[in-house]
């Protein structure tokens, strides 16, 4: 089960549209102080409740958050992954934040480049544009990914073509999820709403789609309709179509071509 990104609180919609960068404005600044408040503490209590009901459901989950860091002053873009019957098995802050999320979200690291194993097959999961990185992708390929998710703040036009690239590249299943945000989302009260109104009626409209590791479609992306998208995937399909490619496998030139990846986080 996967979520989009930063689907806890949400994705900040107003760093690409309201002037986030103005110096000491203060609509600007209670902005950020909201989604401050708003961040998620992945030790704490509330999200101990999400745990519990990702337990309950006996599903692995991946979900999107903003991140508290130990300053309490700057947050991060990350990717929580959850086994049902240990907990959070992993903490995926994204490396590098796009256009205006890098006046609001910290840079990254590379600890949570990692797989992560369940029921006998292998699952990742990168945030946005990391998906977009060639290195990015060739870590997750390394470490033997078979289902690859990948998390977006929602618009068909991000998911389209890197989706089913990225399963043809990898020969993975990939699981793009997009969010939406309309302006009703939009508290009265938040100090840019006003701003976000001039952007029109939708902010991000969803995307959310499903590619074989063949390249085709399972599930086309998904527009502007809030539902929950469910496929049956068949690993011997990622086995079946490495047999004449295997990007870290059989195909691959370690002698010529080598990939270091520091998987280590700041104290």
């Amino acid at each position: 089960m996967a979520f989009p990104e930063t689907f806890v609180p949400g994705y900040p919609v107003w760093a690409d549209i309201s002037n986030t960068s103005a110096w000491e404005d203060a609509d600007q600044q209670a902005a950020y102080s909201i989604y401050l408040d708003q961040a998620v503490d992945v030790d704490g209590a509330e999200f101990t409740e999400v745990v519990t009901a990702v337990r309950d459901l006996g599903v692995f989950a991946y979900i999107g958050v903003v991140e508290r860091s130990a300053s309490r002053g700057s947050v991060y873009c990350s990717l929580v992954a959850i086994d049902p019957s240990t907990g959070v098995v992993g903490v995926h802050h994204k490396i590098k934040p796009t256009f205006g999320e890098r006046l609001l979200w910290a840079d990254g690291d590379g600890a949570g480049l990692r797989t992560h194993e369940y029921r006998g097959v292998r699952l990742s999961g990168l945030n946005y544009w990391e998906n977009w990185m060639p290195l990015a992708r060739a870590a997750m390929y390394a470490a033997g990914t078979e289902i690859h998710v990948a998390v977006w703040p929602g618009a068909p036009h991000l998911t389209r073509d890197i989706t089913r690239f990225v399963a043809r590249e990898g020969r993975v299943f990939v699981v793009s999820v997009g969010g939406l945000y309309r302006q009703e989302h939009i508290p009265e009260s938040f100090p840019l709403r006003d701003q976000l109104a001039d952007a029109g009626p939708w902010s991000y409209d969803g995307g959310t789609a499903i590619a074989g590791p063949d390249g085709r479609w399972i599930v086309e992306p998904v527009r502007r309709e809030e539902t929950i998208v469910l496929a049956d995937l068949d690993p011997a399909m990622v086995r079946a179509q490495r047999q004449n490619f295997d990007p870290a496998g059989h195909y691959a030139r370690p002698d010529v071509l080598k990939l270091e990846v520091t998987r280590t986080r700041p104290a």
